[in-house]
C-alpha cells in the first residue's frame, strides 16, 4: 500500500510539473501536430501573408499533439510571449491553437485587436466555423474556416453569424469544455478515494439510520451533484446523481424490512439507543437520530469522538 501511494504520488508529481514545450516559430503556420496537409498550409500561408500585408496584422496557426496537464489558456499565454505576433506598439496580432489529442484549441487575441475580435466573436468563430470541421475530422476546413472568418473580420467583413447546429450544441459544448479541464488521472483517483469515501460513508449511515436517514438523503443531493464533477465529469456526475436519487430510497426501504432495523428502531424509542455494526446510534429531543462510534452516549444526545474537519480571446473542444 505504502509502495501504492508513493507510485501515485510521483506520477500526480510529474504530470503536474510537466509544460508543454513552445515550438520554434518557423514560419506563418507551425504544424508540429502535423494534422494539415501540404496543400492547406500553403494557402493558410499565402493568406496570412497577403492579411499582414493589407492590415500589418499577423496571424500565426500552431498544432501541438498535446499539452498534457496544462490548460490550453495557459500554454496560449506563453507561446504568444515567445513569439511575439503583432506590430510592436500595436498589439495587433492573434493565434490560433489546435491540440488534436486533447480536443483543445483557442484564438489569444493581443490587445491591439480585443476591440474588433472579442472573445464573443472568438467563441463564435470556435463553434460554427472550427468544431464543426474538427468533429467530422478535417482540420484543413477547420484551420482554414476559423482563419478565414478571423481574417475577413478584421478587414472590415460582417461579424461570423451563428450557424443553427452550433447554437443548438452550445450547452453541449459547454460540458465538453468543462470535462476537458478535469485534472489527470492520477489526481482524480485520489481525490475520488476523499470525495466518494467522505459522501459514500454518510450515505450508508443514512440508508441505515432510523429517524434521520431521509433528512441525510437530501443533504446529501448537492454533494452528490458537484463533487463528482471533478472525478468523473459533467457527464458522470449526472449518472451518478441519478443512481443515487433513485437507489437510496430503494436502499432505504428494503433495510427497513430487515429485522434489525426493527429492532434498532424500536431500542430508540424504548432504550434511547441503539447499536448497528459497531455503531452506538442515540435519539436526539427532536426525534431524529445520531451516530457515535464506540461507547454509549449519556443523556440522551450526541457524543462525537473529537474529531475535525477541515487574457482575452476563447477556447473550446470537440
Amino acid at each position: 500500500m505504502r509502495a501504492l501511494a508513493l507510485a501515485l504520488f510521483a506520477a500526480t508529481f510529474a504530470t503536474l510539473t510537466h509544460a508543454a514545450d513552445v515550438p520554434f516559430l518557423s514560419g506563418r503556420v507551425v504544424d508540429d501536430a502535423e494534422v494539415l496537409t501540404p496543400q492547406a498550409r500553403e494557402r493558410l500561408t499565402a493568406a496570412l501573408k497577403n492579411h499582414e500585408q493589407k492590415t500589418t496584422n499577423q496571424i500565426v496557426v500552431l498544432t501541438v499533439p498535446t499539452i498534457g496537464n496544462e490548460s490550453i489558456e495557459e500554454y496560449a499565454v506563453r507561446v504568444f510571449a515567445a513569439w511575439k505576433p503583432g506590430q510592436k506598439g500595436k498589439d495587433n496580432g492573434v493565434l490560433v491553437i489546435v491540440v488534436p489529442q486533447d480536443r483543445k484549441m483557442r484564438i489569444e487575441v493581443g490587445y491591439g485587436l480585443e476591440g474588433t475580435l472579442t472573445d464573443a466573436i472568438s467563441s463564435r468563430i470556435i463553434r460554427s466555423e472550427m468544431t464543426p470541421q474538427f468533429k467530422s475530422g478535417s482540420f484543413d476546413r477547420g484551420v482554414e474556416n476559423g482563419v478565414n472568418a478571423i481574417v475577413a473580420l478584421l478587414e472590415g467583413g460582417a461579424e461570423p453569424a451563428e450557424s443553427k447546429s452550433s447554437s443548438s450544441t452550445t450547452a453541449h459544448s459547454a460540458i465538453d469544455d468543462i470535462d476537458a479541464q478535469l485534472p489527470p488521472w492520477p489526481l482524480r483517483i485520489l481525490l475520488g478515494l476523499f470525495i466518494f469515501g467522505v459522501i459514500g460513508l454518510f450515505t450508508i449511515i443514512g440508508v441505515m439510520t432510523p429517524g434521520m436517514g431521509w433528512f441525510l438523503y437530501l443533504f446529501l443531493i448537492p454533494f452528490w451533484a458537484m463533487f463528482p464533477i471533478v472525478i468523473v465529469g459533467v457527464k458522470g456526475a449526472l449518472i451518478l446523481v441519478s443512481i443515487y436519487l433513485v437507489g437510496y430510497p430503494i436502499a432505504k426501504l428494503i433495510v427497513s424490512r430487515s429485522a434489525w432495523y426493527d429492532k434498532a428502531k424500536a431500542d430508540l424509542k424504548k432504550k434511547g439507543t441503539a447499536t448497528i455494526g459497531g455503531f452506538t446510534m442515540s435519539s436526539s429531543s427532536g426525534g431524529g437520530s445520531s451516530w457515535s462510534s464506540g461507547g454509549s452516549s449519556s443523556g440522551g444526545g450526541f457524543s462525537g469522538g473529537g474529531g475535525s474537519s477541515g487574457g482575452g480571446g476563447s477556447s473550446g473542444s470537440w
